[in-house]
């Protein structure tokens, strides 16, 4: 990680969970990470907390709603007058609702969409803008995704959800394709945990939350250090080796 001490990372859906765990990693090794969430005061806490831990990076919190593009583009256009650009971007914000196919509501899908796809695609097209004007060749976009990219269970409140992951594990390796034809060495990472130990499933089913705890109590699930533990080693590997897909599963699980 030497190598990224002092280049600056942007993270996405920093407040809480997996993103707040990727920031204080990158922040530990020593970037400046910009972190954006809605709730910017969490971020704030956080990174008090870094500078207490003597992190030796720093991280910069930055409100800005994923679901309004005007709001992307000012964040990168701060971003690049305050830190000069982003060299690395990470992908990862979501959200699901428990929406069937057969009855779900419209306007709860359009939400999926506008963070889950449309804002990951924003965020990757003006990190990509950075470097290349900035003639940054050895740079890295990180899709956070989830096993719910690669394949469909029996659980319909999921499947529109899984839908929007499917999209992150093509629009993934489209960029990768995409950046192959400019010839540039900067790499695309997908990253697919399974069932993490987080916020995510209690905002999803918000009504029972006792039965997210129960279901969290049946097997170690992953914790959120374990996928920023593999960001870090995504980002670890030499410059010339591409990692395409990192799939995690919980050893106990069974989907």
């Amino acid at each position: 990680m030497d190598r990224w001490k002092g280049r600056v990372a942007l993270v996405t859906g920093a407040s809480v969970g997996i993103g707040a765990a990727i920031v204080k990693e990158l922040v530990r090794h020593g970037m400046k990470v910009v972190g954006c969430a809605r709730d910017v005061d969490k971020i704030q806490k956080l990174a008090a907390e870094c500078q207490s831990a003597g992190y030796s990076g720093v991280l910069v919190p930055f409100k800005c709603d994923l679901h309004n593009e005007e709001e992307i583009l000012s964040m990168f256009s701060a971003i690049k007058s305050q830190h000069q650009g982003v060299d690395v971007c990470i992908n990862n914000a979501g959200l699901a609702y428990p929406e069937p196919l057969l009855n779900g509501k419209t306007s709860a899908w359009k939400s999926m969409l506008d963070v889950n796809v449309l804002a990951l695609s924003i965020c990757t097209r003006e990190a990509y803008q950075s470097m290349k004007e900035r003639n940054v060749d050895d740079g890295h976009i990180i899709n956070i995704n989830s096993m719910g990219g690669h394949r469909v269970v029996p659980h319909a409140d999921v499947h529109f959800y899984f839908a929007t992951k499917f999209a992150v594990t093509a629009l993934t390796e489209g960029l990768r394709q995409e950046l192959r034809e400019a010839k540039t060495h900067i790499r695309a990472t997908c990253i697919s945990p399974g069932v993490v130990e987080t916020e995510f499933a209690f905002r999803l089913y918000s009504q029972i939350p006792e039965k997210v705890a129960a279901a969290y109590r049946q097997i170690k699930c992953l914790d959120a250090t374990d996928i920023a533990n593999a960001v870090i080693y995504a980002l670890s590997a030499p410059p010339h080796v591409q990692i395409g897909d990192i799939q995690l599963q919980p050893v106990e699980r069974n989907l």
